[in-house]
């Protein structure tokens, strides 16, 4: 089956832990291509998100961007906006996006109740976008087209109290995230891979 997620080397590694199966199931179920009501609700809710660009060669690089609550808009089914603001002056993420306009981006939420969503797609960088007068301090305007809009599973983002529980640790059986147990996953989820043994000297 074809896929909008996963290339050669992405299955060569769910082969080896036999979890190609809930990869294809995950992407089934949780990939859209158009924000949702609640994907707008999330992204237009946040104070922050992280961008990941590459330039030409491929080299990567992420980038931390923060504003006031709203300054990403979903400004379209599968379009979503944010401005630049004044900075240090680099230009690492736009200028790679000026030569490779394919970016990621990860909206995380923490506390309580933790969450993330990622949205693959193009992005264009503009100085005279006809809305860059709407958002305030903008000195660019970023505008990203998604090409893969998906949600992860939170588990190991940090809560209100700490440290996530599902974080492996030593003598401790882990804890299972609830959504393995979803009627839509179960079946598809594999046992956990062994962990390797260490190498000692005499190996």
């Amino acid at each position: 089956m074809s896929s909008l997620l996963f290339h050669e080397r992405n299955r060569r590694l769910q082969d080896r832990f036999d979890s190609r199966r809930i990869a294809d199931r995950l992407e089934s179920v949780t990939l859209r291509q158009k924000f949702s009501d609640d994907d707008r609700a999330f992204i237009e809710g946040a104070g922050f998100f992280f961008l990941a660009t590459a330039d030409a060669d491929g080299r990567p690089d992420c980038s931390f961007k923060g504003g006031a609550v709203g300054f990403v808009r979903v400004t379209g089914d599968d379009e979503l906006a944010f401005p630049d603001y004044d900075g240090n002056g680099m230009f690492k993420s736009l200028g790679n996006i000026l030569v490779n306009p394919n970016v990621g981006l990860l909206f995380i939420a923490m506390g309580e109740i933790p969450r993330r969503l990622r949205v693959n797609g193009i992005a264009i960088v503009s100085r005279d976008d006809p809305d860059i007068g709407t958002f305030v301090g903008a000195q660019l305007l970023i505008r990203v087209t998604a090409r893969v809009i998906f949600a992860n599973c939170p588990r190991y983002i940090p809560g209100r109290d700490g440290p996530s529980v599902y974080i492996p640790r030593e003598g401790v059986e882990p804890v299972e995230p609830a959504w393995k147990s979803f009627d839509e996953f179960r079946d598809a989820v594999p046992p956990r891979a062994p962990a390797p043994v260490p190498k000692t000297e005499a190996d």
